[in-house]
């Protein structure tokens, strides 16, 4: 034996010949130029475990161009071997005992956790193993985010994930919390963009200017799959869903096969809204009146074919309480409700024990989840105490829309003992806005989760996002906050966030997001905003329709501003005063309106311009990126803000008499709509071409035409000398 043999031989039984091997094999192989792992899934895992490992089959071959095998018998494994499955999984269980490491044992029985681990056995092994089947899923996700790269929200962003030729791992060993938010998730509201963007999924049967349409399935499928790579469980998805039109049921289905809890939008108590109450008893032939109060059994015999409808889905969480037609007090639908405050709680609190007894009858969990959301009257109501909730039946309380602060009855309610409370909480308002353009930044969120958790309200979470595209910013952190609040540092997910999406200059891109966050002005008395994108087109519109009144009866028009009417509010807008409070604007003097304006405006011009000098330096991935997602909201805000401040001046020249210079600011308002309209146009590049084909709710194009309406009016009088008031 030779002596180089001899040294060999010694310096194997020196370290052990498993150890050599092990060292050699160290490193865990997803894919290089020789070799790619495969994934072995348990077979006894349920549908949305499979679609998770579906995306991640599908986001390997994004990056690589390779395409993993799955397998389900584990004989079939080869070296590096990706292991998948639940602890709640017996069989799957007692399989892991035998081969995985002792960590992933630990968290067996908990809820929607997971252990993520890099393992020697007989061969190497990535295990990806949760405490319960969405525990699974949720590994599964965090592994395509932490160590891949995949951005949750690539489909909204446009942000796909780098190519690599090779992707090897020396060393992998997380352990998950169990999430803050037991029920965390998003409610796709005022979806007017989601249903002009594709063709439409079907026609809805429902009394209203919008929601005609059923969002695609396609673009729905699109959503879902966002949700839980962001790892959320729960999903409201649409407005005013009618459970037994088949094209609305599919947004259902959709959502059930990824295995997330489903729920019910706040005028939809066991899944009824007023719409849907009418479509039941419209294709009886019968047209009824919609009241607990009047019309009692019929409403009853509705609730009851709903609950049934919906209890075929597992993950019910069910609303209860009572609303009215177009989420409005229930008793504006019905005048012969007695209408006193102590009336009004006991008919809402009786039909809350009878819808109860109604979801016992067909869910037969042991433990249903209950929400009731305490949304204006119910807020006032339940603080007065006029309103019995039932004692297993979550509370939720709600913001003052957008999230800018929690409404008085989060702060003056008294947690009760053995009761469980969430939020219901804003990204997006239509109406007042924001909706087209972000206004929320994830430090104001941040605040008000953590007062959520602090004041015993963090059991459920419910996030109004809309159309899901403009909101990425907002949307990504907090879902971050509400899975894992404790360990969620804001200023590190905020540097982490803009050196992946703008690494050539991090630091200017984050000042240049908080330029544009800090541009709205808010109402002095309460501290909310007042010129989102919502309100600067609402205040802008009424403006012009007054001018419009002006040149239909000049004379008319300044006898009536001279009159000085009483200062009486209707009887909605009494209710809104006492019941919505924080949300409740009181009057702006018309100097000082003008002059938030104004501020606004400045602002805007601080923001545009650190927002143009960040353009030279972007490369063009991020360029992409940044004209989306902050350019094209700077210049939308910007021109709406403009066209106001200018249609304000051109009313106050009215008033004076000065119909040129009247004509000169509206023609400078109507020019700023070209910001707007480039805005528009930065958006809509791509897959994304018809993305405003459904603006029904700010409605830019009406905006648009309004404005162009009344120009050419004022132009004729000013310019021609015609009275167009006159019969030709």
């Amino acid at each position: 034996m030779t002596k180089q043999i001899v040294n060999i031989l010694i310096l194997i039984f020196s370290i052990g010949f498993e150890g050599l091997c092990d060292g050699y094999n160290r490193e865990f192989v997803l894919f290089s130029s020789q070799e790619q792992a495969s994934i072995f899934l348990h077979p006894n895992e349920p549908e949305h475990v499979r679609f998770a490992v579906q995306d991640l089959v599908n986001d390997i071959r994004k990056i690589s161009g390779k395409e993993l095998k799955v397998i389900t018998e584990f004989k079939s494994c080869r070296d590096n071997c990706i292991v998948i499955g639940s602890l709640a999984n017996e069989a799957f269980n007692g399989f892991i005992q035998k081969i995985g490491s002792e960590k992933s044992a630990g968290h067996r029985g908990l809820w929607e956790s997971y252990h993520i681990e890099i393992f020697k056995s007989d061969r190497n092994y990535l295990q990806i193993v949760g405490s319960d089947s969405r525990g699974t899923m949720f590994g599964i996700y965090h592994f395509l985010e932490d160590y891949l790269g995949v951005d949750p929200l690539y489909y909204w962003s446009d942000r796909e994930p780098a190519k690599r030729n090779e992707l090897i791992f020396k060393n992998i060993n997380f352990t998950s919390s169990t999430p803050t938010f037991k029920y965390r998730g998003w409610f796709i509201n005022d979806e007017d963009l989601f249903t002009g963007f594709m063709p439409s999924g079907g026609k809805r049967n429902i009394d209203y200017p919008y929601y005609g349409e059923v969002v695609n399935p396609r673009l729905m499928e699109h959503v879902v799959e966002a949700l839980v790579r962001s790892k959320m469980n729960l999903i409201i998805p649409a407005s005013f869903i009618d459970i037994m039109n088949p094209a609305e049921e599919e947004l259902v289905k959709i959502a059930a096969k990824r295995g997330v809890f489903i729920s019910q939008h706040h005028v939809e108590p066991v899944g009824v809204s007023a719409f849907a109450f009418f479509n039941y008893w419209k294709a009886k032939g019968e047209d009824k009146l919609f009241s607990y109060y009047s019309s009692k059994e019929e409403l009853i015999e509705v609730w009851e074919a709903y609950a049934k409808k919906w209890s075929t889905y597992p993950n019910v969480i069910w609303q209860i309480g009572l609303r009215g037609i177009g989420d409005r007090p229930m008793w504006m639908a019905d005048p012969g409700i007695p209408q006193t405050e102590e009336d009004f709680g006991r008919i809402i609190s009786e039909a809350m024990k009878e819808q109860i007894r109604i979801i016992k009858k067909y869910d037969k969990r042991s433990d249903i989840p209950l929400t009731t959301t305490l949304w204006a009257e119910g807020a006032g109501l339940f603080a007065e105490g006029y309103l019995e909730i039932p004692h297993n039946c979550m509370i939720i309380f709600s913001d003052n829309s957008p999230g800018w602060i929690f409404t008085p009855d989060f702060y003056q309610v008294a947690r009760e003992e053995n009761r469980k409370y969430g939020i219901y909480y804003h990204q997006q308002v239509w109406g007042s806005g924001p909706h087209l353009a972000p206004a929320v930044h994830p430090s104001r969120t941040h605040r008000l989760i953590g007062e959520a958790i602090e004041r015993q309200s963090g059991e459920y979470a419910i996030i109004n996002v809309s159309n899901v595209r403009e909101f990425v910013f907002g949307i990504e952190a907090t879902s971050k906050m509400l899975v894992d609040f404790k360990n969620f540092s804001l200023e590190q997910h905020l540097n982490q966030w803009f050196e992946n999406r703008y690494p050539s200059v991090p630091k200017l891109a984050r000042e240049a997001y908080q330029s544009y966050y800090d541009i709205f002005v808010e109402h002095d008395e309460i501290g909310v905003p007042m010129l989102l994108d919502g309100q600067t087109r609402g205040s802008g519109g009424n403006h012009l329709r007054k001018i419009q009144e002006y040149l239909k009866d000049p004379e008319k028009y300044k006898a009536e501003k001279q009159i000085k009417l009483p200062n009486k509010l209707s009887v909605e807008a009494e209710w809104a005063k006492k019941h919505l409070s924080a949300q409740y604007q009181p009057t702006v003097q018309a100097d000082a309106y003008q002059q938030k304006v104004i501020q606004q405006r400045l602002a805007l011009a601080i923001a545009m311009k650190r927002a143009e000098s960040l353009q030279p330096l972007l490369n063009p991935i991020e360029f992409d990126f940044f004209k989306t997602d902050l350019l094209s909201n700077v210049l939308l805000m910007s021109g709406l803000t403009k066209w106001l401040d200018h249609i304000l001046k051109a009313r106050q020249f009215l008033d004076l008499g000065d119909e040129t210079r009247a004509l000169e600011n509206l023609e400078i308002a109507h020019a700023f709509l070209s910001e707007v309209d480039l805005a528009r146009k930065l958006r809509t590049q791509g897959k994304w071409k018809d993305w405003y084909n459904g603006d029904t709710k700010v409605n830019l194009p009406y905006t648009e035409q309004l404005s162009e309406q009344t120009l050419k009016l004022l132009r004729e009088k000013v310019q021609v000398g015609i009275d167009w008031t006159s019969p030709l």
